[in-house]
């Protein structure tokens, strides 16, 4: 009692203002309040014409990575129960709109006990599915008061979590404490979690389910066609840089100019994907290309009969391709990892390739496997960056190794999806 009281007398008016005053300068932060307008009627309506089936799971994520680790989840239970979906990030609200397997969608309004119980009342969830770490206290407490089995998917818990802190233990503990089952991704993470869980708690190390994802995405991606306009024209070797910020891209591309002086007639052809192709952030990569002058096309300036053996750098302005991407590449640097915390290295693994990654990796299990077995490579500035590029486009047995190995990382963890459904398939009734 004392934690919820103090959570909601002062925790959650505090994240509210902030929340309203990160609007009026993000418009991400904009975007997602707007998208949480008339969400009680949205999922009432929804869910009114919703297949009439006698039981509803209901899963939560963040954004992109945590909808990915849900999805082996959902497709296995959507033709019993009735699938609800709801999310934190705009980022991921497109792919939400676009997913097929599911009876309704909404943004989660903001945690506080009035909608946490307002929801619930509306979704009646025979299950509440959390992915990886973004699990609300009120939408917990207010499930556990109705009996609802909660289920967390994926689970993390890094060593510099703040939730491990003296101060935060012992309010996550009574967080925790209700929660029915945590499937986490390795046994590191399983020890944490005991740290801030009751002794009672029911812990199983089951893996990452988004191995099986992006496996299972890897190997379907189509590699004998031509994926864009003048695609043939690439002669030189290409390095895929995915998922970028423009703290990655300020290395990246400083990194690619002193290639460029470096390397001569063999400077690789340097394909870029923001990770949002917002209009201002390729206008942001622009100028940094026409500082560096580096010659660049975007994407949907590419028409046919386009030769691009004199271009060096394409930026991807659309989203959606990145997996393709990585497939045509020979070298992929992964962003993020400059900028707060690594993106998907799963991805370039799964299809074999080489990867380089900046110092902030520690939000990312895979990414440290990866570096400790050989497949990736870790670097701290534009100056590594340079001399990881020129060792592995000068050596392309070491790229292969490094591939292999990444690949083989990837199929060694594969089996997580159906270790965590065997776990959340026990609290919903046959």
């Amino acid at each position: 009692m004392l934690w919820k009281t103090l959570y909601n007398t002062f925790v959650i008016p505090a994240l509210i203002v902030g929340f309203y005053i990160a609007a009026r300068f993000s418009p991400k932060v904009r975007e997602g309040l707007i998208g949480r307008r008339n969400v009680f009627d949205s999922i009432a309506t929804q869910l009114r014409s919703a297949r009439a089936l006698n039981q509803t799971a209901w899963f939560h994520f963040t954004s992109v990575g945590e909808f990915e680790q849900a999805k082996p989840l959902i497709e296995s239970l959507k033709d019993d129960v009735r699938i609800v979906l709801t999310y934190f990030s705009p980022s991921v609200h497109p792919n939400v709109s676009n997913y097929p397997h599911h009876d309704a969608a909404i943004y989660l309004p903001l945690d506080t006990a009035r909608n946490a119980e307002h929801l619930l009342q509306i979704i009646k969830p025979s299950l509440l599915v959390f992915s990886k770490f973004d699990i609300w206290p009120n939408l917990v407490w207010c499930a556990a008061k109705r009996g609802v089995p909660i289920a967390l998917i994926a689970g993390t818990l890094h060593p510099k979590s703040k939730r491990l802190t003296s101060l935060a233990r012992p309010f996550f503990r009574d967080v925790y404490r209700h929660i029915s089952v945590h499937c986490v991704i390795s046994e590191g993470d399983a020890q944490r979690f005991r740290l801030i869980c009751p002794a009672h708690t029911q812990i199983e190390v089951t893996g990452d389910t988004r191995f099986d994802r992006v496996y299972q995405r890897a190997i379907a991606v189509d590699a004998t066609g031509e994926l864009f306009p003048g695609q043939s024209t690439l002669q030189r070797l290409i390095l895929i840089a995915g998922s970028t910020y423009l703290e990655d891209e300020g290395v990246m591309l400083e990194a690619y100019h002193r290639l460029r002086e470096r390397t001569a007639n063999n400077l690789p052809h340097l394909i870029l994907v923001p990770h949002e192709p917002t209009v201002e952030r390729i206008d942001e990569i622009r100028e940094q290309l026409d500082r560096l002058n580096l010659s660049h096309i975007c994407f949907s300036e590419l028409q046919a009969g386009v030769n691009l053996s004199e271009i060096d750098v394409i930026v991807i302005d659309t989203v959606g391709l990145l997996a393709q991407l990585y497939r045509l590449g020979d070298v992929a640097f992964v962003g993020g990892s400059f900028h707060g915390s690594v993106h998907n290295v799963m991805e370039p693994a799964a299809m074999a390739k080489p990867i380089l990654f900046g110092p902030t990796i520690y939000n990312a299990y895979e990414a440290g496997i990866l570096k400790t077995r050989g497949a990736a490579q870790l670097v701290h500035n534009a100056e590594e960056m340079v001399e990881a590029v020129i060792a592995l486009l000068s050596d392309a047995a070491k790229r292969t190794r490094m591939g292999q190995i990444g690949k083989q990382v990837i199929e060694e963890n594969l089996g997580a999806s159906e270790r965590t459904l065997a776990h959340i398939r026990s609290y919903l009734t046959k």
